[in-house]
């Protein structure tokens, strides 16, 4: 039985006490809108046309971006919800649920489908909550490990060849172009589960 949905703001996985608030100002300050006054030209004209060049530069970019891991998956007959799951599994060991209903924005019977398929097939361990035996804990195994690393491994690489094309400073530019792609209310939350995903990495080791 799947967990009940609830939203990043609702629940605790993503509002941990012991998770570091967030410094939203300087993120804030940047997303805000501009000054009315201040506005150029060129900004008038990116409000009045559709940025159908950038629309079309985002679906190939994610089409190669996520075709990668595609390459390696495809002989085990798993896809792109498999890759998802492992990730966010592998990045949040003992995660519930309905947190990944949560991150993954996706129907309970959709989840439900490719957690068996994982779990039959030897790379996530589902295990009962300690305090509340009718939650669902999520593990990776030592296969869903090494397919993760793989998966990093490689994205990694083409995002580090389209930094350097870009030049000093890109990384950031890029990382605050991301944030703002997000929606405002669900910014916060994505910046904490990242950096407890990358604490808890830190604390084993990793």
């Amino acid at each position: 039985m799947l967990d009940g949905d609830r939203s990043f703001r609702e629940t605790g996985f993503l509002s941990n006490d012991r998770i570091e608030k967030v410094n939203m100002a300087d993120i804030n300050t940047a997303l805000a809108p501009a000054d009315p006054a201040a506005r150029t030209g060129s900004d008038e004209v990116r409000d009045g046309v559709p940025l159908v060049d950038l629309i079309e530069l985002l679906f190939f970019a994610y089409r190669d971006f996520v075709g990668d891991p595609d390459e390696i998956l495809a002989p085990i007959g798993f896809g792109r919800a498999h890759h998802r799951v492992i990730h966010f599994v592998n990045r949040n060991p003992g995660m519930r649920v309905a947190d990944l209903l949560d991150i993954l924005q996706i129907t309970k019977q959709s989840l439900g489908r490719v957690l068996r398929e994982l779990v039959d097939g030897g790379f996530v361990e589902s295990r009962a909550g300690a305090s509340d035996r009718r939650q669902r804990l999520l593990y990776p195994t030592e296969k869903a490990e090494q397919l993760a690393r793989d998966f990093v491994g490689i994205q990694s690489r083409r995002i580090a060849r389209a930094l350097d094309a870009c030049g000093p400073g890109s990384e950031e530019t890029v990382r605050r172009f991301l944030l703002a792609m997000i929606d405002p209310e669900d910014r916060a939350s994505v910046e904490r589960l990242i950096q407890r995903a990358d604490r808890a990495r830190r604390a084993r080791g990793g």
